[in-house]
């Protein structure tokens, strides 16, 4: 609006101009009105916020006093696990190194899984802009907290404070009548600005607003799940409260996504989430806030978080030993994935590996890898180019079962892979198909068989051999970065090709 405006007054300046008058003095004159106007304006229309906001916060609050329904809490959906068992890796046979590629293959499908598309993250139900001069004597002091070993500073301090003398449905209207001031305005303005600043995922900041009530208020008390709870919600996020028998307050939280291994509750048909334990039955309060909206899963950005390094780990191809990394991780991150709930899109339980495969390599680690891989693979046609990718892949890292490692499936996104000492084939499939979008920039795609997870690349230089997927009219050649040393078009051993699916990714 307001470079409309200046565009606007630039056009007026002319007009003065070409009449002969004392331009500069009457554009001066102009703008500071002009000027004056739009200030008028923006503050009249912060102020129709303001009283809106504070009107349906005060509509929820006295919403939560009224009466609380009991619900019971429903068993965890466990991550689904293949009928078959795992595929073990195969070694190439070296016989075979110098072969041609004869017979190549086209594999069928019976499914495609769509790319999942990030959205807007959620916003207030009305923009919250920061109050300079808070009614406040004296001015409300910054809080410094940290998570996942970042620290950051909010306007929070004891004046602030609130004191919940129980979690009844009064109690709990009277605490939240209390924060819709602009003090709390202010603060929610904050966390948003670090969610903007640090490219937080939804997952991401709702872990950051855990850490800031915590340390604010300490673990597990009342008042550290109300503040948080109210920073989600004027953040735009949909959540509900609850509290068990014994009085312990909760937050419940609604996803896109359905999450694997967390416990639920099902209100009006939505799966709510508890950030924490979950007791067998809780007392819920209902009751809507305008606009709210499930949070997303995708990490479509990647994590800003401040850089906590690990030792150094060299990762090197065997076939091609120019292939070579050496790098370090950030235990941050490493931190902040390792709280990272499986999930899906929709109902298809391949999707799960989407979410994955589709977030970003951190700059840290691209800073750190990609120059010794271009390097390795300047002057390359593309067939040469990902055969050392994928042998890197492929010789670089070490096979194991997630059951074996974890104790459960688990996949990885690609900083982990690099991180962890093993790794199995989906970790290996995200990882070779990040490296060949970023380096390349061909498109890949993910494909799944009973019991294995591969990948295919779609070349846009020469005629490439090997077994191949058609899609959409365009030709993806299989590139299996756990059958061992095998080189781009070869299909493992023993795949059931009838019962495969595609995953489609994004660059």
């Amino acid at each position: 609006m307001k470079s409309v405006l200046r565009y606007f007054i630039t056009i007026i300046s002319c007009v003065f101009i070409h009449l002969g008058m004392n331009a500069q003095d009457d554009y001066e004159s102009f703008k500071k009105k002009m000027d004056s106007s739009f200030d008028e304006f923006k503050k009249s229309k912060n102020n129709e916020y303001d009283e809106f906001r504070k009107r349906i916060n005060e509509e929820y609050a006295s919403l939560l006093e009224k009466s609380w329904k009991a619900y019971d809490v429903i068993t965890k959906i466990d991550v689904p696990e293949d009928k078959v068992k795992p595929v073990p890796p195969v070694v190439y046979p070296k016989k075979d190194n110098n072969k041609p590629l004869n017979n190549p293959k086209p594999i069928p499908y019976d499914d495609v899984v769509p790319c999942p598309s990030p959205k807007p993250q959620p916003q207030p139900v009305v923009p919250i802009e920061e109050k300079s001069h808070p009614v406040v004597t004296p001015p409300v002091r910054n809080f410094s907290f940290t998570f996942w070993g970042t620290s950051e500073e909010v306007r929070f301090d004891n004046l602030m404070r609130i004191k919940l003398n129980s979690t009844d449905e009064t109690n709990i209207s009277r605490g939240w009548k209390i924060m819709s001031t602009d003090q709390y305005s202010n603060l929610v303005y904050d966390c948003l600005q670090i969610r903007k600043q640090r490219n937080l995922s939804d997952w991401g900041y709702i872990g950051m607003l855990k850490c800031l009530s915590e340390q604010i208020y300490g673990k597990g008390a009342n008042e550290a799940t109300m503040l948080m709870a109210y920073i989600y919600c004027q953040s735009g996020y949909k959540m509900r409260f609850a509290r068990d028998k014994s009085g312990k307050l909760y937050m419940l939280y609604a996803s896109d996504h359905l999450i694997y291994n967390i416990n639920y509750y099902e209100i009006d048909g939505t799966m709510f989430y508890p950030y924490g334990d979950s007791p067998n039955q809780l007392y819920i309060s209902t009751i809507s806030f305008q606009k709210e909206t499930p949070m997303s899963l995708l990490v479509s950005k990647e994590q800003k978080l401040s850089i906590r390094r690990s030792p150094s780990k060299i990762r090197q191809s065997k076939r091609y030993p120019e292939v070579k990394t050496s790098m370090s991780s950030n235990l941050n991150l490493m931190e902040f994935y390792n709280t990272y709930p499986a999930s899906m899109i929709g109902s298809n339980i391949v999707s799960r590996w989407a979410l994955y495969a589709n977030s970003p390599m951190n700059e840290d680690v691209k800073k750190q890898i990609y120059p010794s891989l271009r390097k390795s693979i300047k002057g390359c046609n593309q067939l040469l180019a990902i055969n050392k990718l994928l042998n890197y892949v492929q010789t670089g890292f070490v096979y194991e079962y997630d059951n074996k490692v974890w104790g459960h499936d688990r996949a990885f996104f690609a900083e982990e892979s690099l991180y962890y000492p093993y790794c199995d084939c989906e970790d290996r499939s995200i990882l070779f198909t990040r490296l060949v979008r970023d380096l390349l920039g061909l498109n890949c795609i993910l494909v799944y068989y009973p019991g294995h997870l591969a990948s295919a690349v779609e070349f846009t230089e020469g005629n490439v051999n090997g077994d191949y997927i058609i899609l959409n009219g365009k030709k993806y050649i299989i590139a299996d970065a756990t059958y061992i040393n095998a080189p781009v078009g070869m299909t493992m051993p023993d795949m059931d090709n009838t019962k495969a699916k595609v995953i489609l990714l994004g660059k």
